[in-house]
């Protein structure tokens, strides 16, 4: 292995450590999560795949450390940012290529893998998107709760409210929910004193 290219590899994945989330940065929040510790969060849920289900922890985890690799060229892109989604798919994937020739023979995978999150190509891809998804209502409840600011962040319920598949990560979104639900109601109640 090429040590050079392998020492760029580092520093490109070390901006993730600093890289803010986009979303939060334009919410003005205060010391938004950064793409490192997102993806991070999601890597640990990993361990809690039923041994009994038919899916691959060690390929979860490894897709949820590598689904926003390319962020570390190409930035946080969301909605927000007027970028076509097609496009975003094609700065995203041309990134990943540049990303995956500086690790040789073992960057072939890690796109490939990419590409698979990239097109749902499999029950994995899509128990990691659905982990992306528990982590932003997670991540959007904890600043509420923080900041007390209950309500104040509703778009990150609404845009994931429906999507998420696996039994049990959707249980684990609507307890978040629910317990987030029951704050705002006191934290009205609160404010009507």
């Amino acid at each position: 292995m090429d040590m050079k290219k392998l020492q760029e590899f580092m520093e490109l994945v070390g901006r993730l450590k600093h890289m803010k989330r986009k979303g939060w940065v334009i919410k003005n929040i205060l010391d938004p999560e950064t793409i490192a510790g997102h993806m991070y969060r999601m890597a640990m849920l990993s361990f809690l795949v039923d041994n009994e289900e038919n899916l691959d922890k060690v390929k979860i985890m490894q897709m949820a450390l590598i689904h926003d690799l390319a962020e570390c060229i190409v930035g946080d892109i969301t909605p927000s940012c007027g970028v076509p989604p097609d496009e975003k798919h094609r700065l995203e994937d041309e990134a990943m290529e540049e990303i995956s020739k500086l690790l040789g023979d073992k960057g072939l995978g890690i796109l490939e893998m990419f590409r698979e999150y990239e097109k749902q190509e499999s029950p994995e891809a899509k128990y990691v998107k659905d982990l992306d998804r528990l982590d932003l209502i997670m991540q959007a409840y904890e600043y509420e709760k923080r900041d007390d600011a209950f309500g104040q962040l509703e778009e990150f319920f609404v845009a994931t409210n429906g999507k998420i598949r696996h039994p049990f990560i959707k249980k684990m979104a609507s307890e978040i929910t629910e317990t987030r639900e029951a704050l705002l109601r006191d934290s009205v109640l609160r404010n009507k004193k």
